[in-house]
C-alpha cells in the first residue's frame, strides 16, 4: 500500500494545529494499477458511475453486438484492413442483427434505440477494426437524421424503411475541397428550375460514397444569405441524372470503409426532394447542425471505445510481462500510463453518457455535444500514444493492431468538426450574452 503523507494546517473554526494525511498522485496510481491488473474480473469495464437506466431489450441489443463483435469481427479485423473491405456476409448479418437501423423509430422498421444504447452499440463496434462500425454507424446517424429530424411524413416513408433493413445505405454530403471544417463555405448550389433543382458542385471526403444509395446533401440556394437562410438539404438518389462517384480515396486509416468525392453536373432533383418540403428551402444550415450534434456524440462513442480496447490490450500485456517474471519496479513508468489511461476513460464515458441522457431527455446538447466530442477524441489519440509506448516495437507490428488503431483514431479528430472547431463552438456558447 502506497505510504501516506501527512501535512498539519490552522484549523480556523477550532483555534487548532490539525494533522491530516492523504495519499500522493503517485500512490492513487499504484492504487488504480493494483486494480486493473489483480482484478479477478476486467475491472476497467466496471468503471461506470452510475446505474444506466435503459430497457433490457436495449441493453441485450448490445450484448449481442459485443458477441458479434467476438465471434465474427475481430476475427477478419486484419483481413479487411488489408484488402480494404467488409465481406458481402458479413453486411448480411449486419442487416439481420438490424444494425442498419438501430437509432431508426420502430413505426419505420428501425430498432429505436435511445441515443444512451445506441452510443453503447458504437462502444462495443469500435473494439475492433473502425470500418466496421463506420459502414453502418454513417448510415444511421448523419446519412439518415436529417429525413428523420426535417423530414416530411413522405420522406420518411419512403427512405427510411429501405435504409432501416439494409436495403439502402445513407451518406451525408457536406464536405467540399474549399468547406472543410467551415461548413458555412461550401460552394456546391441549387436552382429551382420548373419541377427541379438542378445541383452542380463537388462534395469530397463522402464516406460510404460509393456503396450508398441515398445522400443528404447541403447546398446553397441563395447565394446572399448563405449559411444564415440560403442553404438547404436536399435527399440525393445514386441514380439521379448528373450525379456521379469517383473511385475511392487512398487513406492512413479506415481501409475497409471508403470514402469518395461526389459530383453533381446539372444533377436534376425533383422539387419534392427537398427535406421537410419546399417550405424548408433555405433552412438546410440547422438541419446540418442537428445532424452534426448526433454525429459528435458518435464519435465520442466511437474514441471511447477503440480507448477501452486500447487499455484492456495493455493491461493484458503488463500481466503477461509480470508472469514471465520481469520485475515489477522496471515497469513502473507503464503501470502509470495505466493509471492516466483507466481514469481517463471513465470520465470520458461519464460525459458521454450523461450527455446523451440529456439529448434522450430532449435537450438541446450542441454544447455538450462539442466538449464529448473535443474530450474523447483527443483522449483516443493520447492512449493509442501510450499504448505504442507501452508495447514498444511489438506495437510496430501489424499483428498486434495497435498501429492500427494509432492511425484509426486520429481521423476521429477530423470527422464531423476538426478539434479547433469544436473549441470554437464551446468558447462562442461561453461568451454568448
Amino acid at each position: 500500500m502506497p505510504a501516506l503523507i501527512q501535512q498539519s494546517r490552522w484549523d480556523r473554526l477550532s483555534g487548532k494545529l490539525v494533522s491530516f494525511k492523504f495519499v500522493s498522485d503517485l500512490g492513487l496510481r499504484s492504487i488504480l494499477f493494483h486494480l486493473l491488473i489483480n482484478h479477478s474480473t476486467n475491472f476497467s469495464n466496471q468503471l461506470i458511475a452510475m446505474e444506466i437506466s435503459i430497457p433490457d431489450e436495449q441493453l441485450a441489443m448490445r450484448d449481442k453486438v459485443k458477441q458479434f463483435v467476438a465471434e465474427e469481427l475481430e476475427p477478419i479485423s486484419l483481413k479487411v484492413e488489408a484488402e480494404g473491405r467488409i465481406p458481402d456476409q458479413i453486411v448480411d448479418k449486419m442487416r439481420q442483427l438490424g444494425l442498419f437501423g438501430l437509432s431508426i423509430p420502430r413505426e419505420y422498421g428501425g430498432l429505436g434505440l435511445s441515443t444512451l444504447a445506441e452510443i453503447m452499440v458504437y462502444e462495443e463496434l469500435t473494439k475492433t477494426n473502425a470500418s466496421f462500425r463506420s459502414r453502418i454507424g454513417t448510415s444511421n446517424s448523419i446519412g439518415s437524421m436529417g429525413i428523420l429530424f426535417d423530414g416530411t411524413d413522405d420522406q420518411k416513408n419512403t427512405y427510411l424503411p429501405r435504409i432501416a433493413a439494409g436495403e439502402w445505405t445513407a451518406a451525408f454530403a457536406l464536405t467540399e475541397p474549399d468547406a472543410g471544417s467551415d461548413a458555412a463555405n461550401i460552394k456546391c448550389n441549387a436552382v429551382l428550375e420548373g419541377d427541379h433543382w438542378v445541383l452542380n458542385g463537388t462534395k469530397q471526403f463522402i464516406t460510404n460514397g460509393d456503396c450508398a444509395s441515398v445522400f443528404t446533401t447541403i447546398a446553397v440556394t441563395d447565394e446572399q444569405k448563405r449559411a444564415r437562410g440560403g442553404f438547404t438539404a436536399f435527399i440525393i438518389e445514386k441514380d439521379f441524372a448528373g450525379f456521379s462517384v469517383s473511385l475511392p480515396d487512398s487513406k492512413m486509416g479506415l481501409k475497409g470503409s471508403n470514402t469518395n468525392e461526389i459530383v453533381f453536373k446539372n444533377c436534376m432533383v425533383p422539387r419534392e426532394n427537398v427535406i421537410g418540403g419546399m417550405e424548408m428551402v433555405g433552412m438546410g444550415f440547422k438541419t446540418a447542425m442537428r445532424v452534426l450534434d448526433k454525429g459528435r456524440l458518435t464519435m465520442g462513442a466511437c474514441a471511447l471505445g477503440a480507448s477501452q480496447k486500447l487499455l484492456d490490450m495493455c493491461v493484458a500485456h503488463i500481466k503477461h510481462q509480470f508472469n514471465s517474471g520481469k520485475p515489477k519496479a522496471d515497469l513502473q513508468v507503464a503501470q502509470f500510463s495505466l493509471a492516466d489511461m483507466a481514469t481517463e476513460i471513465y470520465a470520458a464515458r461519464q460525459m458521454l453518457h450523461d450527455t446523451a441522457r440529456l439529448r434522450d431527455t430532449g435537450k438541446n446538447v450542441t454544447h455538450e455535444a462539442s466538449m464529448v466530442k473535443l474530450f474523447c477524441t483527443e483522449m483516443a489519440s493520447r492512449i493509442a500514444e501510450r499504448a505504442m509506448d507501452i508495447f514498444g516495437d511489438e506495437g510496430y507490428l501489424t499483428q498486434t493492431q495497435i498501429e492500427m488503431f494509432l492511425r484509426d483514431v486520429r481521423l476521429y479528430r477530423i470527422f464531423e468538426g476538426t478539434s479547433e472547431i469544436q473549441r470554437m463552438v464551446i468558447s462562442r456558447n461561453l461568451l454568448r450574452d
